[in-house]
């Protein structure tokens, strides 16, 4: 009689994550627009690769430390640090409990545009348990939505309400990866925000 795998720990975080890298290729985030009233936006972190990648990293690190004995580390000449092969296993164990943290509590980050209702609300690391750290406004409250280009890395984007400040916690993590498409989506719905782009 076969018994089913253990639904807890180790084994069903693996198996789950392996599900949602394979969602990953076809799914950056999840967008839903119900209706031409609302557009809502929601990314978990077993859907965010870096998480996975970190793993994946501070694996390899903790494992090599693990193997290689630090007297070896030496190159051609005779030089040998041999520190450095303890360091990169604290520095892979710090990596890889980071990402099983994050894996493991699938925190989540988003936004919902509701035009009907006139408001916006945003959110960053909420899981089941904690609401994270989030805000909302109503739609008239805001000024403009500013999306500063880089030449390495994400932009940064922002929002700022009728008395120049800006809002906290609202950033790229909680938009689609197409902010400028986003931005000009609610725009095209509340024309009196403006969209300021910057290189």
């Amino acid at each position: 009689m076969n018994e089913a795998p253990p639904q807890g720990g180790a084994f069903f975080i693996l198996r789950r994550g392996i599900c949602e890298l394979v969602s990953i290729c076809c799914d950056i985030g999840r967008v839903k627009q119900a209706s031409d009233k609302i557009i809502s936006f929601e990314k978990t972190a077993r859907r965010d690769l870096r998480w996975w990648m970190m793993l994946v990293v501070g694996a390899m690190f903790l494992g090599t430390a693990m193997v290689v004995p630090p007297q070896s580390n030496c190159n051609a000449s005779g030089e040998c640090a041999p520190w450095l092969i303890p360091v990169a296993g604290v520095m892979g164990a710090l990596a890889l409990t980071m990402a099983f943290g994050q894996l493991a509590a699938n925190m989540q980050r988003g936004s919902k545009v509701d035009f009907a209702a006139g408001t916006i609300e945003w959110w960053q690391g909420r899981t089941a348990r904690h609401p994270g750290d989030h805000g909302a406004m109503a739609l008239e409250d805001i000024a403009r939505i500013r999306i500063q280009h880089r030449d390495e890395g994400a932009n940064a984007v922002s929002l700022y309400d009728r008395a120049g400040e800006r809002q906290a916690f609202f950033d790229e993590e909680v938009i689609p990866w197409r902010q400028e498409e986003w931005a000009r989506r609610v725009i095209a719905q509340v024309p009196g925000i403006e969209l300021e782009l910057c290189d």
